[in-house]
């Protein structure tokens, strides 16, 4: 039995983590066991997750199969569209200085920042009266 070739890569946004797959065949796009279009409703979102691919004109090259968790839509597009640019930095290097120029290989390092004691979210401080 023939080994078959497929490309790893994993990507984290917020907190959402991508495991994505890439395999050779003719752009069957798969999340969670789910059509592409049917999990990503929006055109824009999925604009966004394509993103790599299209700057790479891969677009029709690869089978992709993603298990995403956690977070909402956007956090896991985005942890979509890191793993999938790590993966295609496993298929060739020369897609480096495309992707990087893109700004797509850097994490997005942007989390929500943690409650305060004493107010009411991460910065809202009660509503003031000085009566």
């Amino acid at each position: 039995m023939a080994k078959s070739v497929m490309y790893r890569g994993t990507g984290r946004r917020k907190s959402s983590v991508a495991r994505v797959i890439l395999r050779p065949g003719s752009g069957e796009f798969l999340i969670n066991g789910r059509k592409f279009e049917e999990y990503i409703p929006s055109p824009a979102t999925r604009l966004d997750v394509e993103q790599p691919l299209a700057k790479t004109d891969n677009m029709k090259t690869f089978d992709i199969e993603v298990n995403v968790y956690g977070g909402g839509i956007s956090g896991q597009a985005g942890a979509i569209r890191h793993g999938i640019t790590r993966a295609l930095l496993d298929v060739s290097k020369d897609y480096r200085p495309i992707l990087k120029k893109a700004g797509l290989i850097t994490r997005d390092p942007r989390v929500k920042e943690r409650k305060k004691p004493g107010l009411k979210k991460a910065r809202r401080a009660p509503q003031f009266s000085k009566r």
